[in-house]
């Protein structure tokens, strides 16, 4: 039986092996970039990281309800249930003769986005801890 810290630790320690494993994918791409017919794949897990943060906090008594003022309106999309990440190729890049489509631009722009937002899930999650470090130290000091 483990102790759950909260509900965003978990969500936080998932988002950050995601991070990790996008820095991979795209480490993989740069590493490949002069391989031929190459194709570039990245990964997708933000809709996944919403699905789980939905289901944490099933609260949402907080959210603006859509209005329905007309029967021929359409239904609001519902929640994936799927809470994996989407691994996909990255088209859009010109390939070069060899049929590699890496553009090293894209690849390192995106790996330094992937950084900062890695380090800002590590300082949310130190952000985190430090709330229950606090609680702890205040509750020594009372006699």
């Amino acid at each position: 039986m483990s102790i759950e810290i909260s509900k965003t630790h978990s969500l936080l320690a998932q988002a950050m092996d995601y991070r990790a494993a996008r820095q991979d994918m795209i480490a993989s791409n740069i590493a490949n970039v002069d391989t031929p017919n190459y194709k570039p794949r990245d990964i997708r897990f933000e809709e996944s990281l919403v699905a789980k943060k939905n289901e944490l906090y099933k609260n949402n008594s907080h959210e603006l309800q859509m209005a329905c003022t007309d029967s021929k309106h359409l239904a609001p999309k519902e929640e994936s249930s799927s809470l994996k990440p989407t691994l996909y190729f990255r088209d859009g890049h010109m390939a070069r003769n060899d049929g590699n489509s890496v553009d090293l631009d894209v690849e390192t722009t995106e790996m330094s986005k992937n950084s900062i937002m890695f380090n800002a899930v590590v300082m949310a999650a130190k952000k985190d801890a430090a709330i229950f470090n606090s609680v702890i130290d205040a509750s020594t000091k009372v006699n």
